[in-house]
């Protein structure tokens, strides 16, 4: 049952199926992005928002005007993700779980894919055609920390912060979506906003690429395709991050990132990058050597890589080859495959 009724926008004017499906369509982008920082999934996101157009196709009569429109969707995915959530245990990474660990750790049995929050391609969540001050606030509200933060609030006071302080709604929108009240909006934000501040939320923010970061990370995939790990691990932070979901594993630091790419992990020697951009960072889907196939490398894992100051700060390595045909990636390389120049994360163009 839904969490609260959904009617259906007032008609203005007899819409031909084919303009009201163009006018849903313009609204795919950022409601993934709204359902995704809900529920920590991208995958889920998507199926919400297909849920929330097929509600919305069947509940409307005609074609609204563009506001109206838009706050009759929000409505509707935010009761779908609600009715998501009942019930949900929290997404989290492996740092929110666990200390880090060392090296020379057993890797454990791995926990399902709803233990953890999922990546998401920036071409599917950030929305076209914003300008670059809204651009950079829907790339720092996308990046990994931030949702996981998210993940902590009540499903309600998600919901009031992203739509006041992501999408920039009005308290009085909020409230009338919500069916409540500016006061109870205000305070459910504040409360919103001191469980993020008591979380003590890292501020690494995906930096605006220019040509030293395009050489950082030239200089990563040139050190990892060569499977050079001091030229790799120079390139890190001293408190790097360095995790695997779905395991718990994770490693802070240098040292432990080298021990580990010599040890457990020296399985990825040999492999090959193809860059993408993810959670509003540099990302690159790792391809490890076929075992049934020669000169033919096949997906292994989704690196998002977070820089800050010149160096790498976290390296989140998502080993689910299913991310690969999700995004759009190839599900593999054959020998004479080029690979593509490092692309340049920031405002994203016309989808």
């Amino acid at each position: 049952m839904s969490t609260y009724s959904v009617p259906s926008p007032a008609a203005d004017v007899a819409a031909p199926p084919a303009a009201l499906e163009d006018q849903l369509e313009t609204h795919r982008r950022a409601l993934t992005g709204y359902c995704y920082r809900m529920l920590g999934s991208w995958f889920e996101a998507e199926d919400a928002v297909q849920e929330t157009m097929v509600r919305a196709w069947r509940g409307a009569e005609g074609l609204h005007s563009r506001p109206a429109l838009r706050s009759w969707l929000y409505r509707i995915a935010t009761n779908v993700c609600l009715d998501a959530l009942q019930g949900a245990k929290r997404r989290a990474r492996p740092m929110d779980l666990a200390d880090p660990m060392t090296a020379d750790s057993t890797l454990d049995t791995g926990l399902p894919d709803q233990a953890w929050l999922q990546p998401a391609p920036d071409s599917r969540v950030l929305p076209a055609g914003n300008d670059p001050a809204d651009a950079a606030v829907a790339r720092e509200t996308i990046r990994l920390a931030f949702v996981a933060a998210l993940q902590h609030l009540p499903p309600r006071q998600r919901v009031v912060l992203i739509l006041r302080t992501v999408l920039h709604w009005r308290a009085a929108e909020v409230a009338e979506l919500l069916e409540t009240s500016v006061a109870s909006v205000n305070s459910a934000l504040q409360r919103a906003r001191a469980t993020l501040d008591g979380l003590d939320l890292d501020g690494v923010a995906p930096p605006e690429m220019d040509d030293a970061h395009t050489e950082l990370l030239e200089r990563y995939v040139d050190a990892f395709e060569r499977y050079d790990v001091d030229a790799l691990v120079a390139l890190l932070h001293e408190d790097a991050t360095f995790c695997m979901p779905p395991y718990k594993l994770w490693l802070r630091g240098p040292k432990e990132v080298a021990g580990w790419l010599r040890g457990t992990g020296a399985g990825c020697h040999g492999s090959r990058l193809v860059p993408t951009t993810v959670n509003g960072c540099p990302a690159f889907g790792a391809y490890r050597k076929s075992l049934d196939e020669d000169d033919v490398h096949v997906p292994f894992s989704l690196a998002v890589l977070e820089i800050a100051d010149g160096r790498i700060v976290g390296i989140h390595n998502f080993l689910d080859p299913e991310l690969f045909r999700r995004i759009g990636l190839p599900m593999r390389l054959e020998g004479g495959t080029t690979r593509p120049l490092v692309p340049l994360p920031g405002p994203t163009a016309a989808h």
